[in-house]
Parts: structure tokens; C-alpha cells; sequence
């Protein structure tokens, strides 16, 4: 099947037509193809341009390489990715139990891989949903961590005011249909409850180190790279307001070690890259290599 293709003339975001070229990335983990990332003068999104569509993307999660659908623990950066998701399940619970001061309620997973955190919210009380698309992955979900992942279609047909909270971790930049997808976000919220989003942030330090190499533009799965000022105008064209950030240190590594790998060739540098990118974070949290923003409704 020919692959179709998205032009953009406009900012998917904020609809300027203020955009410049930023930097040709490479697709290391399936195709080997180069992607042009634009960049928007108004809102500072940028995009990945000549994106596969809806029909077409499918074949770049194709990979074993692909880390989130896979519970390979093969290699190094492998052995780091699962490792630190071990240990931040936890921080997630806690983050979301204080930030909407309730101990359970019903919580919406989108994009949950093979299940993990699906798994240990319904663990700890929690009604939760988990969606994800890709079939393989939801029964790799059923038999590693005894959940039912729903397709992610799903998702439009969920009655007003149904969840307490919705979580996307790093998957809003996936997501090819945005605004729609954005006004059934604020749709499914039940009055006072949250949506938290893990994005990454090319505003970093380790982005800049890496520039073209940076692990986290993830072409062309990656359609868009967010700026926090991107993303407080994005959900603000819907009625939305960022009500806090909290930065993601352990990715800032984990970024750090992948991009040098794609560098140079070797990892191991990348640490004192990621440390470099988390000190800097530390005084400003909006530098942070990933990024959760807690969203409401005012």
C-alpha cells in the first residue's frame, strides 16, 4: 500500500503559517529515513514534517526496538527503560493521589503499552481503563500484567464527565487527530478532575547537546515536539490551563544515553549529559528533558 503523507502550509497547533525549517532528524529505530522538523515563530511548537497519516504510520511501530511495546529487557538502554519504569509506577501514584487528594476513583490510561501502570493503579484501588492500539501489545498486556487494554478507539465512545483523571504518558505527541482529541479529553473529565500529560521538552539542555541526534524527536512516530509555552497555548485554545509541571529527571538519562548511542555510537557519556540536563532542570523545572503537565478546567 502507498504511504500518504501530511503536508503542513499551517502550525497544527495554533494555525500560524509562521514556520521555518529547525533541523533534519533521523529515524533510528525502523526506516532509516530523514524527516524535516519545522518549528512555529507564534507558539514555538515544532512538527514533524511529510508525516505518514493515520493509515500509514502503523509500519513505523513495527520494531522490536520499539520500547514501550516490548517487555525485552535485552541490552543496555533496554535494561535502563525498564528499570527506571519499575521505579516511577510509584511516583505516578503519588503524583496523581496529591495533586487530586483522592486515594481512588475511576482513571483513564491512554496509550498504556503492555499494561504496567494499568496494572499497579487497579493494584492500588483505582478504576482504571487502560487504551492502547496496537493489538500485539494489548495481549502482550493480558499476559505479562493481567489487564484488558481496550482498543484505543474506544476512546470517543466514553460518556461525558465518566473519569477523575486521565493520563497520557508520552503519548500526546502520537496523536494525529490533536484538537478533536483535546476537546474529548476535557469532554470525559468529570468535574474538578485532571489530566496529566508526559511530553518531551526540546527546549532541554540534553536537546541541545544532541540537536539532530536527541533520542526524543523519534521520527516520524513523534508528530509534534512541545515547548511548555506550546502546550499551555494548545490547551488554552481549548479551555484548558496547565495548573502545575513537575519535571522527569530519570528520563533526562535514559534520553542522554540513547541520543549518544546515535552520536558516537557508544552510551555511556550520555550520563553526564542527562546529569548536566537535570541540574539545570532542577533550578528551572520547565528545562527538564520530559515534562508532566497537570491540566484543568478552570
Amino acid at each position: 500500500m502507498e504511504e500518504s503523507i501530511i503536508h503542513y502550509s499551517v502550525c497544527p497547533v495554533c494555525g500560524s503559517d509562521q514556520i521555518n525549517h529547525a533541523i533534519t532528524a533521523k529515524d533510528y529505530t525502523v526506516s532509516q529515513k530523514e524527516f524535516e522538523i519545522l518549528e512555529c515563530a507564534k507558539c514555538t511548537l515544532r512538527f514533524t514534517q511529510d508525516v505518514p497519516d493515520t493509515n500509514s504510520i502503523g509500519a513505523y511501530y513495527k520494531s522490536e526496538n520499539y520500547i514501550s511495546h516490548t517487555n525485552s529487557s535485552k541490552g543496555f538502554i533496554n535494561s535502563i527503560y525498564h528499570f527506571v519504569r519499575k521505579l516511577t509506577l510509584g511516583d505516578k501514584r503519588r503524583l496523581i493521589a496529591a495533586a487530586t487528594g483522592l486515594k481512588n476513583g475511576k482513571l483513564l490510561d491512554i496509550g498504556a503499552g503492555t499494561g504496567a501502570f494499568v496494572q499497579n493503579m487497579q493494584y492500588n484501588g483505582w478504576q482504571t481503563t487502560g487504551l492502547e492500539p496496537d493489538e500485539e501489545t494489548r495481549k502482550r498486556a493480558a499476559v505479562l500484567h493481567k489487564v484488558n487494554l481496550l482498543p484505543a478507539d474506544v476512546f470517543y465512545s466514553f460518556p461525558a464527565e465518566s473519569f477523575n483523571v486521565v493520563t497520557m504518558w508520552h503519548v500526546l505527541e502520537h496523536v494525529h487527530d490533536l484538537h478533536n482529541y483535546i476537546e474529548k479529553l476535557k469532554d470525559v473529565l468529570k468535574p474538578g478532575g485532571l489530566i496529566f500529560i508526559a511530553v518531551p521538552n526540546y527546549t532541554s539542555y540534553d536537546a541541545k547537546v544532541y540537536n539532530k541526534f536527541w533520542a526524543a524527536y523519534d521520527v516520524p512516530r513523534h508528530l509534534y515536539h512541545f515547548s511548555p509555552e506550546s502546550v499551555r497555548q494548545l490547551f488554552a485554545l481549548h479551555g484548558l490551563n496547565v495548573q502545575s509541571i513537575r519535571s522527569m529527571f530519570y528520563d533526562s538519562f535514559y534520553i542522554s544515553l540513547l541520543s549518544e548511542k546515535y552520536k558516537n555510537g557508544s552510551s555511556l557519556r550520555g550520563f553526564f549529559t542527562g546529569l548536566i540536563s537535570n541540574m539545570k532542570a532542577f533550578v528551572n523545572k520547565e528545562h527538564c528533558s520530559s515534562v508532566i503537565y497537570i491540566i484543568n478546567r478552570p
